[in-house]
């Protein structure tokens, strides 16, 4: 973090913007706190503070002269009550980029009587219901907000829905309500795992085919996936395999059910013998 001293402040770059406004340039310094401000001796139309470290947005000494403020990528989640005492002038703000969450927090800007141009763009508060409407209420001066112009319709609509006290306290409430946001699986994922083939373990007679299938493929695509199948000893289920189809594969299980067969015929035969000669001495008796 850098201090905001009346030396960075002189050292930074000053000069007239394309409005021909006179601009001091504090951008990207890792400033944290505003201070020492009145080392600019209101010389400036615009100060740039954007890309630092900014919590809150206070600390301003009176600059009657400063008309537009940039504040954009910073950490401003508290804004000064009082802030309109001291910038009697602003006319544009750009909050842009920061952590403002529930509406209640920019009720400190209707102090700013000539705020015509705001942006809160990519702050959590302009998620919440009736934004908009409630931050037209709040500035009644205010003709450009988030860089879309403030319409009649929209003043209109907001004076009938925030009428009464009541149901503006209800609406600062519900805005500091948080809600978990439910899990919802990614689409992406889903449609992944709905074409990844699933895995099986490969019989030797499959490995012994995929070898095969290796010294015949014609391509290094079919090569390079039939040695990482038997590297893994995982068959993919679509992976289809020259010269080795159900018909083997069937051969292969009626040989297993034949040589079950044979070994259950020996099995019997023996105990047959085995009965036949114990049966043997009972007879010569």
């Amino acid at each position: 973090m850098v201090k905001l001293t009346a030396d960075l402040i002189w050292k930074c770059p000053h000069f007239f913007n394309p409005l021909k406004e006179r601009e001091l340039d504090l951008r990207g310094n890792k400033i944290a706190v505003i201070e020492n401000v009145g080392a600019t001796e209101d010389q400036f139309d615009t100060i740039d503070l954007s890309d630092n470290e900014i919590v809150k947005l206070d600390n301003f000494p009176y600059l009657k002269r400063l008309g537009t403020l940039l504040i954009n990528n910073n950490r401003v989640t508290r804004i000064n009550p009082n802030i309109g005492e001291f910038l009697p002038k602003l006319h544009t703000l750009v909050l842009t980029n920061n952590r403002l969450v529930n509406l209640v927090e920019i009720d400190p800007l209707a102090s700013l009587p000539k705020l015509q141009f705001l942006s809160l763009l990519d702050n959590n508060i302009t998620k919440k219901p009736n934004y908009r409407l409630y931050v037209i209420h709040k500035l009644k001066s205010l003709r450009v907000l988030d860089f879309k112009k403030v319409k009649a319709k929209e003043r209109l609509e907001a004076e009938n829905l925030f009428a009464s006290k009541e149901v503006e306290e209800e609406i600062k409430k519900e805005s500091t309500k948080t809600v978990a946001p439910k899990e919802v699986p990614n689409v992406s994922e889903i449609a992944e795992e709905e074409q990844t083939p699933k895995v099986v373990a490969p019989t030797p007679e499959q490995i012994i085919a995929i070898k095969a299938a290796i010294v015949n493929s014609q391509t290094l695509e079919e090569v390079a996936r039939l040695e990482k199948a038997l590297k893994t000893g995982q068959l993919p289920a679509d992976l289809k395999i020259p010269g080795f189809d159900s018909d083997v594969a069937k051969g292969g299980d009626e040989k297993k059910d034949s040589d079950t067969q044979n070994e259950s015929t020996v099995e019997a035969d023996n105990m047959d013998e085995e009965k036949n000669e114990e049966a043997a001495p009972m007879e010569e008796v």
